[in-house]
């Protein structure tokens, strides 16, 4: 989820709307009724992929297991979850348990449960996401960022033979498919924003993070800058990509589930998104013609970006707190979710031992190969922006790193502007 799955994701209003009312979570919204049951609020958010029904259903099972406690769903308005998470807490209404909420500003301040090395034993990356050694977030679910999904017949048309391997045959399948008269790249972001920053997060991981691993924890401490040359010349590589045409500037104003459609209407040859796409994609009529490559490295060689996180946050002050805790992680931990994590929003849950169920479709599947392998070769770097820990962002700074991609694309600002914009942005955060 994302982290985040990211999220990700549009949320329904009306469904809020309905979930605050006479709903108080400061001091933890939990209450007790007269039988004893403990009530907390969830703090979640809905997606094509994640539906109404999935949450109803996942919240379900934690309460049979637990029957002294009880759930209040609470669905975030919009996608910056944690930005809505933070003014719930400024209004006094803090939830119990959320999902997907960037830890950072929020648990370094001491609003969230840090949870304790003996709680985390379950986990495959016990330390995903820390914050000053600390998690605040249960590092629940990896997800390969961005992966590049394309239409085999499309690339067959043009005379593709392979998905490209270095960034020199990305450009070239671009031409080829363009002559082609077929648009090579869906990239949106709309109100949503985030859907924009996918071809950065690639070129970041390439150009930056492939270098320096430790990129961003570097720039929190001063070192480097958005200005640096490699950074500006991963946003220049984007620049070019909407020069020639292949990402049509057009698109951008498209929200996220428009340009999820987009891409399965055959509006366009290649689609860079997070491995979450992959559920949408095995549910499509068109998934037998859907293929997947990572974003190419300048020499080919194999490199991945993901991030591991994601999961759930408890209020460190909230009236039921043990309840809370225990609600969280059997809903991390449990079977049932995991499988359904994986099916409805191609998570790679990172819980040992656990194995995707054997019925998933060929997206997944080899979008899953993809970064198994990666990982086995210790090819894979974070993804940036979608970090959550203390190798973040600083806090409100993903929406300007939106602007900034969209920026580029659509020719408002050059490269060279936009990293001066975030680095002054960063000043100002800092």
């Amino acid at each position: 989820m994302h982290t985040s799955r990211r999220a990700v994701l549009t949320a329904a209003a009306a469904a809020l709307t309905l979930s605050l009312t006479a709903c108080s979570v400061d001091e933890g919204a939990g209450t007790s009724d007269p039988a004893g049951k403990r009530q907390i609020t969830f703090l979640t958010f809905e997606t094509p992929n994640l539906t109404p029904e999935y949450w109803n259903a996942a919240i379900k099972r934690i309460e049979k297991k637990y029957p002294d406690i009880t759930v209040k769903k609470l669905v975030a308005p919009t996608t910056d979850r944690t930005a809505y998470a933070k003014q719930l807490l400024a209004s006094g209404q803090f939830p119990d348990v959320m999902i997907a909420v960037a830890p950072t500003g929020l648990g370094d301040a001491g609003n969230l449960y840090a949870w304790q090395p003996d709680e985390l034993g379950d986990f495959q990356v016990p330390d995903g996401g820390a914050i000053d050694g600390k998690v605040y977030q249960l590092p629940a679910n990896t997800q390969s960022i961005p992966v590049v999904y394309y239409r085999k017949s499309m690339f067959k048309q043009a005379g593709i033979s392979a998905p490209p391997r270095t960034y020199a045959q990305l450009l070239d399948a671009s031409a080829k498919l363009r002559a082609k008269g077929i648009q090579p790249f869906v990239v949106g972001g709309g109100k949503d924003g985030f859907p924009t920053v996918l071809p950065l997060t690639g070129t970041v991981a390439t150009d930056v993070y492939g270098k320096d691993p430790d990129w961003m924890v570097q720039r929190r401490a001063g070192k480097v800058k958005f200005t640096d040359a490699d950074f500006v010349g991963a946003l220049t590589k984007v620049r070019q990509l909407a020069r020639r045409g292949y990402i049509d500037k057009k698109m951008v104003s498209l929200d996220y589930a428009a340009t999820e459609q987009a891409f399965l209407k055959g509006k366009g040859a290649m689609y860079p998104m997070g491995c979450w796409f992959a559920a949408a994609g095995d549910k499509s009529a068109i998934k037998d013609d859907i293929g997947v490559f990572h974003w190419p490295t300048d020499d080919g060689s194999p490199l991945a970006s993901g991030y591991t996180g994601g999961g759930l946050s408890v209020n460190a002050r909230s009236q039921h707190l043990d309840a809370a805790k225990k609600f969280a992680l059997a809903f991390q931990l449990d079977k049932s979710n995991l499988d359904n994590s994986v099916r409805s929003d191609a998570l790679f849950p990172a819980v040992k031992g656990y194995t995707p169920p054997a019925d998933t479709g060929p997206v997944f599947k080899e979008t899953y190969d993809l970064w198994r392998e990666a990982s086995e070769q210790k090819a894979t770097v974070k993804a940036f922006a979608w970090e959550t820990g203390g190798d973040a962002l600083l806090p409100g700074l993903d929406a300007k790193v939106h602007a900034a991609a969209q920026d580029v694309i659509i020719g408002r600002r050059t490269p060279e502007e936009a990293a001066a914009f975030l680095d002054t942005e960063w000043d100002k955060a800092s």
